[in-house]
Formats: C-alpha cells, sequence, structure tokens
C-alpha cells in the first residue's frame, strides 16, 4: 500500500464527516484488518480533539513500552534522515502514528538532545492542563538493534553498555500547517486562539527555543480549535546564540492569558527541580534499556548520567536556573505592566 494511504487514514480517524467513508474503504481492505478494528474502537469514545483524539495517557503508554508493531516507515524530510515516521500497532489494534528519532552514539549531540525534547514535554505539564499542551506526547525508548537496523540500516547502538537504540519518540499531528501561525488580526479578535498562541509563546521562552527550522512551530487547520504546537524542542535551555535563532524565543505578545500565569506563580523552585532534573531512567538488562521510575540525580552538571547499569536523562542545575530565572522575568513584566493579562 502506497504510504499516502497512512496518511489518509490518519486524517480519517479525527474526522467525525468521514467516518462512514473510512468503514466502506475498510470493509474492502480485508487484508488490512487492524485499521478497520481501531477505527471502531477508537474512534467513537476519542473524538473529542481534531489533533489528538486519544487520552494523553493511553498515548504516552504506547510510545513508552507497549509491545508494538512498526509499519509504514518512511523518512521525513530526505533520504537517510535521522527522524522517521511510522505507524506503531497493538496487538488490540489500538494503532498511533509517530516520528521517532535516533539519538546520537553516547546520548547526545547539537540538534539531537533527547532529554531536552522530553524535558519540554515534561515542563508545560507544570502549568497547561492537557487540553492546553503544546508539546504533543513525547517519550524516549530503546528498540533491539536488528529490529532498527531493518527500518534505519545507519543504525547503532546508542550507548556501549547496551546493544539497542535510543530514540525520542513523539505523536505525529494531523490536521496540521505551518501557514499564519502569528496573525496579529485574530489575535486581537479570536479569544481562543489568542490563548493558544499566548500559551505558546509562554512555553518557547521558559525553554528558550533556539531553533528556526520552519515546520517546528505548527498551528491546527480546525478553525473551531486553533491550538498551537512546538514539535521540535532540541535547540533549547542552553545559551546556543543561533543566528537568526528563533522568533519565538522571546516574548513577542503583548498580552498573555490570566489563567496561565497564575498556574506559573504556583511553581517553586522545587518543582522544576522534581520534574526535570530527572526526565527518563533506564536500567541495561540483558543489553536493553529496561525503563524505570527515577531516582535521585547521579550528576547534577551532566545532562546525560551513567552509573552501574543504570542511564540517566535529565536538565542540569544550570539550565533549570535559566528556566527559574525566566519564569520570574516574564512575571515582573507582568506584575510591571509591561504584558496585559486576558
Amino acid at each position: 500500500m502506497p504510504d499516502k494511504w497512512s496518511i489518509q487514514i490518519d486524517k480519517m480517524i479525527v474526522n467525525r464527516k468521514f467516518v462512514f467513508m473510512a468503514r466502506r474503504i475498510f470493509k474492502r481492505l480485508r487484508w488490512l484488518p487492524f485499521l478497520a478494528t481501531a477505527i471502531y474502537a477508537t474512534f467513537p469514545l476519542f473524538a473529542q480533539d481534531s489533533n489528538l483524539p486519544h487520552p494523553i495517557e493511553d498515548i504516552e503508554r504506547m510510545l513508552s513500552y507497549d509491545p508494538v508493531e512498526i509499519t509504514f516507515f518512511r523518512d521525513i524530510r530526505f533520504e537517510g534522515d535521522k527522524a522517521k515516521t511510522a505507524i506503531l500497532k497493538r496487538d488490540d489494534g489500538f494503532f498511533v502514528r509517530a516520528k521517532f528519532k535516533r539519538a546520537a552514539v553516547g546520548g547526545e549531540a547539537f540538534n539531537n538532545q533527547p532529554r531536552y525534547e522530553i524535558a519540554a514535554y515534561k515542563l508545560q505539564t507544570l502549568f497547561l492542563k492537557p487540553e492546553n499542551y503544546v508539546v504533543p506526547p513525547t517519550v524516549g525508548r530503546g528498540f533491539p538493534l536488528h529490529m532498527y537496523q531493518e527500518l534505519d540500516r545507519h543504525a547503532q547502538p546508542t550507548f556501549k553498555e547496551s546493544s539497542e537504540v535510543f530514540c525520542v519518540v513523539q505523536y505525529w499531528l494531523n490536521e496540521v500547517t505551518t501557514h499564519d501561525i502569528f496573525d496579529k488580526e485574530r489575535f486581537n479578535s479570536d479569544t481562543l486562539y489568542a490563548k493558544y498562541l499566548g500559551n505558546l509563546n509562554i512555553f518557547t521562552y521558559l525553554i528558550k527555543h533556539d531553533d528556526p527550522n520552519i515546520g517546528n512551530i505548527l498551528i491546527s487547520t480546525d478553525p473551531s480549535n486553533p491550538r498551537v504546537f512546538a514539535v521540535d524542542n532540541g535547540v533549547a535551555f542552553g545559551d546556543f546564540k543561533r543566528d537568526p535563532g528563533s522568533i519565538w524565543r522571546s516574548i513577542r505578545l503583548k498580552r498573555l492569558p490570566k489563567e496561565t500565569l497564575d498556574r506559573l506563580r504556583q511553581i517553586k523552585y522545587e518543582d522544576l527541580t522534581r520534574m526535570l532534573s530527572v526526565v527518563a531512567q533506564y536500567i541495561v538488562v540483558n543489553g536493553q534499556l529496561m525503563r524505570m521510575e527515577p531516582t535521585s540525580n547521579l550528576d547534577q552538571r551532566r545532562g546525560v548520567r551513567k552509573l552501574a547499569g543504570i542511564i540517566q536523562f535529565g536538565l542540569t542545575k544550570s539550565e533549570i536556573d535559566g528556566i527559574h530565572h525566566r519564569l520570574k522575568a516574564l512575571l515582573h513584566q507582568v506584575d510591571s505592566g509591561k504584558i496585559e493579562t486576558f
């Protein structure tokens, strides 16, 4: 089946008006029963959002550790791209489309920082409700080398202690575009759009988003739910001083949502440390990266830490200090009247 079918199928799932069409097509495509099962089983329950039609916790579990079959694997931008997209399918028929990006050997490199991607996803949970998330579900996961090399022949084990390929896996958004992200007229007239854009700008400022590439910021094409997303956050949290750098690393808006700012006021330095000092942790068992609950920070000066078979990802103390400083500076601008609220 051509890959364009997988794209069309994704779109059908998140649009009510296509349900009847999808059912007719799936009846004819009897050699793809798992897709038909997924439509009947999941669509009626989780059609509340055109961009994230499934519960967040279900997507996170699917991406993080559920046994899955990977199909429709392809490069995103060009042949040989480290960034891939594929459909992950579970035995019960549930499936999602996801973006994969394998880590550099050693677990980090410029513009390839799994810890930044995961930390960005986790940071938003401190001040945004799930229905307002600007980063789609993003997790880390290890894959057996022999399996991943069938999809990417250049893949190598990420760590010498393990035989697996570590990847950042992110839910693939549908019904989004890079066009008209910042529309001043709409910002002044559409309160819902203004809220979503304000949440995005607060988030990108806090992480110091510094990647100017088009496609990193997306907006929903659903006019009734104009959510705005940041889907690539691998160049952030530091002093990269990229030229020209991201236009979203500073506060661009003169008005910001009061509800979000009120939640920001409740965040303490200890909350940032608890959430971000360890964002993912694994123990190596028979060469496999086994997910485990975070323990204490093994080294607050490093982002990737290893000790006695444990591999830990997190932000350094200086990176957390930077978030805290920007948070306080933002609230000061609001309190001084430089930024209005709505």
